[in-house]
């Protein structure tokens, strides 16, 4: 199969979809792998270590025209134009982007897999978790980085002074991304509370995070209660493919004191705070009811090293398989085929589909005939 990775060009993405031992693999199962120049030098691989590596180093056109494109980011709407029917292995959200993504790729009848919908044998997501863990840390150090009073935060420090603890952060969600960033805040010496809607894993997240860390049960009250005097407030609710619940409203935010930070890790699937909105690295902060917003999309892309490996490590098994079965890998496994989001011009992943109220264009994937 000939496998292209396109560099992307996202704001600030400096993440690669294939490091050159990625690359190696693939050469070695007997892919051609053509990787567009400079792609990777945003995550420290020269086009000479891909080259070390048996990949060929062409352009941008000639990395899309592959039958398979690996990738980081969503594609955006300058690169609708390289569509052409084959498989394309990313991350999508499409529930949290620009429709007009889904109607390229259903006009093209493109095949879409998605690495955030990918689920393994106990339902979770591999691909997602290397990401989210990278994003979760990061929103404790990016909360605290704009907490500080010449960013216009209210400056107060998330640490520990002489054994007293300052700071209180609020985590919505105790999945990767909120255990990730609960356990940087504690680290730090935050007072930590985490909103979950499982009571019984409150013993379990103190177990694996700290002692320190407050459990409360996810009720819009509870919630509106925490937030009003948090110093900063994580948003990491996620429901696998689909848009993401608001559960701070606007009114919420409103009474949260001035100065105070947000951070909405859910805003690839739309946010899970009304008054989120999609920010970039260039322009990452917002205000809002005096109240700093930090929405960024492509968070991970900003340790682009750290999250290159990870997740390829991850990827790299599915993209053998997918290169060596094509789209029968994703009817062999059905976690894998979760990750088909549209194929021959319908929409095969059911929550997308309802979220974009585009059910007319929904069919299974076991009901398209090949």
């Amino acid at each position: 199969m000939k496998i292209g990775v396109p560099r992307e060009i996202k704001d600030k993405e400096n993440r690669v979809a294939l490091t050159p031992a990625g690359a190696r693999t693939l050469v070695g199962e007997g892919h051609i792998v053509q990787i567009q120049q400079g792609a990777g030098r945003g995550s420290g691989f020269s086009d000479e270590e891909f080259r070390r590596a048996g990949a060929d180093i062409v352009s941008v056109e000639t990395a899309w025209d592959a039958e398979m494109v690996m990738k980081i980011k969503e594609p955006l709407e300058s690169e609708y134009q390289y569509f052409k029917g084959q498989i394309i292995f990313t991350y999508f959200h499409l529930a949290g982007v620009p429709e007009a993504l889904t109607e390229a790729l259903l006009a093209t009848k493109t095949t879409a897999v998605a690495y955030e919908t990918v689920e393994d044998n106990m339902g979770k997501l591999p691909l997602l978790a290397p990401m989210s863990a990278v994003a979760g840390n990061m929103a404790a150090t990016m909360g605290s980085h704009y907490l500080a009073k010449f960013n216009n935060g209210k400056g107060i420090q998330l640490g520990t002074v002489l054994g007293v603890r300052y700071g209180k952060v609020v985590i919505i969600g105790d999945g990767v991304v909120g255990r990730h960033a609960a356990k940087t805040a504690d680290g730090m010496g935050a007072n930590v509370f985490i909103v979950g809607r499982h009571k019984e894993r409150a013993r379990e997240l103190k177990d694996e995070i700290s002692n320190n860390v407050t459990f409360v049960e996810s009720t819009s009250e509870n919630i509106a209660r925490e937030i009003k005097d948090a110093d900063l407030v994580i948003g990491a609710v996620l429901l696998h493919g689909e848009r993401a619940p608001c559960l701070v409203t606007e009114a919420m935010v409103e009474r949260m004191q001035p100065g105070s930070v947000i951070v909405d890790v859910s805003i690839d699937q739309g946010g899970c705070i009304e008054t989120a909105r999609p920010t970039s690295h260039t322009q990452p902060v917002y205000e809002k009811h005096n109240i700093i917003h930090y929405c960024v999309t492509n968070m991970p892309g900003a340790y682009p090293r750290t999250s290159t490996i990870a997740l390829t490590s991850t990827t790299l098994p599915y993209a053998v398989t997918l290169a060596r079965r094509g789209v029968q890998a994703l009817r062999d496994d059905t976690g894998f085929g979760r990750g088909l989001n549209t194929y021959k011009g319908y929409i095969t992943y059911k929550p997308v589909a309802k979220d974009l109220n585009l059910m007319s264009r929904y069919k299974a994937f076991d009901d398209i005939k090949e």
